[in-house]
C-alpha cells in the first residue's frame, strides 16, 4: 500500500507529549512489557511477537533491554521508564520491529521516537545509530543519532515524522541500519498520534 510522502521529518529536544495532543496509537511504545530482569535483556527473533510488536527482517533478533544493563564499562539507560529496545540484538542484522495501527485515509499523523547511541570509536558499539522507518513498506525516513561523544553512557536523540495515511491501517516499522560491526542501536518511547 502506498503512503503519502513525509510532510516533515526532524530531530527534537525535550519533549513529552502535551495534553492537547491526541492519544498514542502505538501499543507498548516504551517497551515496558514484557518485563526483563534488572541488568539483563531478552531476545526476540524474527517472526516473534511481544506486547504489540512483531520482530521483522530476513533473520536475526532484537533485545528488550533493562535500563540498568551495563557492558564493557558502558551504561545503557532507557530514555524513559525501565526498558528500551536494542534493534541490533545479538545478530547485528537489518532487523527491527513493526506494529499495525488503524488509520483514517486522508488524515495526517505524527510519529515520534527516540534513538539511543553509544559513542565507542574503534569499539563494538560504533559511533552512531541509524534507523530506517517505514510506513506500509515505504521508507518514511532514515535517521542518524550521533550523541554520546566523551561519555560511556547511552545518549538519546528524538525524531519526528509526519505523514498522511492512504489506507485504513498503517504498519510502522523500525529497522536497524547500522553496519554489522556496530552492536548497539536503541529505540524507545515511540508514539503515533493524529494531528489535530
Amino acid at each position: 500500500m502506498r503512503i503519502a510522502r513525509v510532510v516533515f521529518v526532524g530531530a527534537f529536544i525535550g519533549g513529552a507529549a502535551t495534553s492537547a495532543q491526541a492519544a498514542n496509537l502505538i501499543v507498548n511504545g516504551g517497551f515496558e512489557a514484557p518485563v526483563v530482569a534488572a541488568g539483563t535483556y531478552s531476545l526476540f527473533s524474527v517472526g516473534q511477537a511481544f506486547y504489540g510488536w512483531t520482530v521483522t527482517g530476513d533473520s536475526g533478533n532484537v533485545a528488550l533491554t533493562s535500563t540498568t544493563f551495563t557492558q564493557n564499562s558502558f551504561v545503557f539507560p532507557a530514555h524513559g521508564g525501565h526498558q528500551w529496545l536494542d534493534l541490533t540484538g545479538t545478530s547485528n542484522t537489518p532487523t527491527g520491529v513493526r506494529q499495525t495501527v488503524a488509520t483514517t485515509v486522508g488524515s495526517q499523523y505524527r510519529l515520534a521516537f527516540w534513538v539511543g547511541n553509544i559513542y565507542n570509536p574503534n569499539g563494538i558499539f560504533g559511533t552512531s545509530s541509524t534507523v530506517n522507518v517505514f510506513a506500509n513498506g515505504q521508507l518514511l525516513t532514515s535517521v542518524l543519532a550521533i550523541g554520546g561523544s566523551g561519555s560511556n553512557t547511552q545518549k538519546w536523540q528524538g525524531f519526528t515524522a509526519t505523514f498522511t495515511a492512504t489506507a485504513s491501517s498503517t504498519t510502522i516499522s523500525f529497522i536497524n541500519a547500522d553496519p554489522g560491526y556496530d552492536t548497539q542501536n536503541g529505540l524507545d518511547d515511540v508514539s503515533l498520534a493524529l494531528v489535530p
